[in-house]
């Protein structure tokens, strides 16, 4: 098992004790209950025909896990949505289907994104949800409790069950690819580099034992990080995806399918790969259905800003052409609110001046004089 290596400080964490959703002890195998998420898209990117085919015809044990798997992929479309927030391409609707048969007919990188992310999503939660006690067949991963894992630690606690995660994961994904060319082989292989990403970024963890509040021994064992951190990960291997050149035409033959399984199988797992070049964001593309950056909001100035996006403007607007044009707005929303006996909640109206920053053609800007236009914002909170 690939093991991100990181040692946080001691838990009071328990062996043979399933963790809470803030690491507290519960008690294994009650009853599992409601499940820690809620089955709100389960068609989302997974499209909706395949997966519930899926779920209709496969084993009826997996019935129960539906519910984690819609919430894994709307997790990973949601973090997918974050980490490209501020480029070209900021995963957009049309791009989150998961089958090579339900429209998604692209190579590039940024599907090589997308299948990892949503993978690593339905694994991650299937996993999380396993070590909070929602499935009463699995509970944590004690298998080398006991063990020596390196100097002056032993394994032991209670690990997150990544085995059964990625086990249950990789049936539920790859199940949509049903092809046996080029592309279904990229979109594997990314769905696999997905799982391989929750499985390195594990934590371990570990509690002291000895006389007095010494440190003699220690018993560790791993959990998962936040997802946060798989979605950084990834992004990282997006940047490095490597592209694989195959021969014009290679088709479903079986010399093409053994050429195509040789490619694929001489590239590192935890490797981003994809067949074609992407097509250039900046520009609006119908056929396509890309909407360029004309009309994208970028950002300028604030304190917690990343270099990444205080360079935001000059990626959507600049390197594409188009100038930034400044807009002053008023934002208004409910303050200062305070309770009256009995019973109503009375607020204030609070006015607030922002600067947005948009990009706009050129011409655009010229004609409107450069200046930022006045609008008045109202939101309820």
């Amino acid at each position: 098992m690939e093991v991100g290596g990181e040692t946080k400080g001691a838990c009071s964490q328990e062996p043979g004790r399933l963790r809470g959703a803030r690491g507290e002890p519960r008690d294994a195998w009650h009853s599992p209950g409601p499940s820690a998420v809620t089955p709100s898209l389960l068609t989302l990117s997974l499209s909706s025909r395949s997966v519930n085919n899926f779920l209709m015809t496969g084993p009826k044990a997996y019935l129960i896990y539906s519910s984690s798997v819609a919430a894994g992929a709307q997790s990973g479309i949601e973090e997918c949505k974050f980490q490209f927030a501020w480029d070209r391409w900021n995963c957009p609707e049309r791009a989150l289907q998961l089958s090579s048969h339900g429209g998604l007919r692209s190579a590039n990188r940024e599907t090589a994104f997308v299948h990892a992310i949503s993978s690593a999503g339905v694994m991650y939660t299937l996993t999380r949800n396993c070590s909070l006690g929602d499935f009463d067949n699995c509970g944590c991963d004690d298998s080398r409790n006991g063990q020596l894992g390196g100097q002056g630690w032993l394994w032991g606690g209670c690990s997150d069950n990544v085995g059964f995660g990625e086990a249950i994961s990789k049936q539920f994904v790859d199940a949509l690819e049903t092809g046996q060319d080029a592309r279904a082989a990229m979109n594997l292989h990314n769905n696999e580099a997905g799982r391989k990403a929750v499985k390195g970024t594990m934590k371990r963890t570990c509690k002291c034992h000895g006389v007095s509040g010494s440190c003699t021994t220690q018993t560790c064992w791993l959990q998962l990080p936040e997802f946060r951190e798989v979605g950084t990960y990834l992004k990282e291997r997006y940047h490095k995806a490597l592209k694989v050149d195959l021969l014009q035409g290679a088709g479903n033959s079986a010399a093409s399918r053994g050429a195509i399984a040789e490619t694929f199988s001489s590239i590192s797992k935890k490797e981003l790969v994809h067949l074609e070049d992407s097509p250039d964001y900046c520009l609006e593309n119908k056929t396509l259905g890309l909407l360029g950056t004309e009309g994208r909001e970028c950002l300028k100035r604030g304190k917690a800003l990343s270099k990444w996006e205080k360079r935001s403007c000059r990626r959507l607007c600049g390197d594409c052409g188009l100038a930034v044009e400044e807009r002053r707005a008023e934002m208004v929303s409910s303050c200062n609110c305070k309770f009256h006996w009995c019973c109503a909640v009375r607020c204030e109206q609070c006015r607030k001046r922002v600067t947005k920053y948009f990009c706009v053609r050129k011409e655009k800007r010229e004609r409107s004089g450069g200046g930022g236009a006045n609008r008045k914002l109202k939101r309820k909170l």
